[in-house]
């Protein structure tokens, strides 16, 4: 167990970006069952890039995904590129071409975040407030807040230590609304938007899923006591855990002591 924000995480180490996938897969199959079978519905926010997609790609591919009551299933996304609808480089795009369009889900459960050619056009600051509200309004009066408390949140990682769009020394990471637009970007494209720190540390459950070795540094610092602000990951807590899973090459430079090994 790591200690990240004062909330214990744990870390669990995989043998390669392959076998993470397939864990996290797997992983995200059984928490969402074990949602609906509380609650009768579950809720899932996916995260982009190479991890996050192949994760998707695996619980399409898996058998076990029929155990899933899909059409009660509520879906959101942590952050988005601000691209028109359908582009090959938006979060959405990526998650329906890997999972969303093979399942029976609700189509008034899916939520994704504004595209810039929608009805409010390329307006960044009114995308972010549309899709505030469309969490709010998501929300049941056990949540305490105005975001809903997601069972999985899942994250990446960059090799800056940022999550979602939330970049170091960004000041969307000083920004305490629901949603928060995000300019500037170090990585295109510039413009996007985000969850804020707050809204993610809302979930239940937050994942951050890391692969490949350029990973390694950005989850040393955010596991060694690192401050939010140079180091997003290292401000995520889960209100009930904090999962950080990684392959070897991403956990590489952990304490030996710091990391479970899942896979041999």
């Amino acid at each position: 167990m790591a200690v990240v924000a004062g909330v214990s995480a744990l870390v669990v180490v995989h043998r390669d970006a392959t076998v993470l996938a397939q864990a996290v897969a797997a992983r995200v199959i059984t928490g969402l069952v074990d949602a609906q079978a509380a609650r009768g519905e579950a809720s899932i926010v996916l995260t982009g890039g190479g991890i996050g997609v192949s994760t998707l790609r695996e619980i399409a591919e898996s058998p076990a995904r029929y155990a899933i009551d899909w059409p009660r299933l509520s879906v959101w996304w942590g952050d988005e590129r601000f691209l028109p609808a359908g582009h090959s480089d938006r979060n959405e795009t990526q998650a329906r071409d890997a999972l969303l369009a093979k399942v029976d889900l609700d189509p008034a459960r899916i939520h994704p975040m504004p595209a810039s050619d929608g009805p409010l056009g390329d307006d960044l600051e009114a995308a972010a407030d549309a899709y505030a509200e469309t969490l709010a309004a998501a929300t049941h009066p056990e949540d305490h807040s105005a975001s809903p408390r997601f069972d999985i949140l899942l994250l990446g990682l960059g090799p800056d230590g940022h999550v979602a769009s939330l970049f170091p020394e960004s000041p969307a990471l000083y920004d305490d609304r629901t949603v928060v637009p995000v300019r500037g970007a170090p990585k295109p494209p510039p413009i996007r938007l985000s969850l804020s720190l707050e809204t993610i540390n809302n979930a239940r459950e937050v994942w951050i899923v890391a692969a490949g070795e350029e990973k390694a540094a950005a989850a040393r610092l955010a596991l060694s006591g690192a401050g939010p602000t140079a180091v997003p990951a290292a401000g995520v807590k889960g209100r009930v855990s904090t999962r950080w899973l990684l392959d070897r090459a991403a956990a590489s430079r952990l304490p030996a002591d710091l990391a479970r090994k899942a896979s041999p």
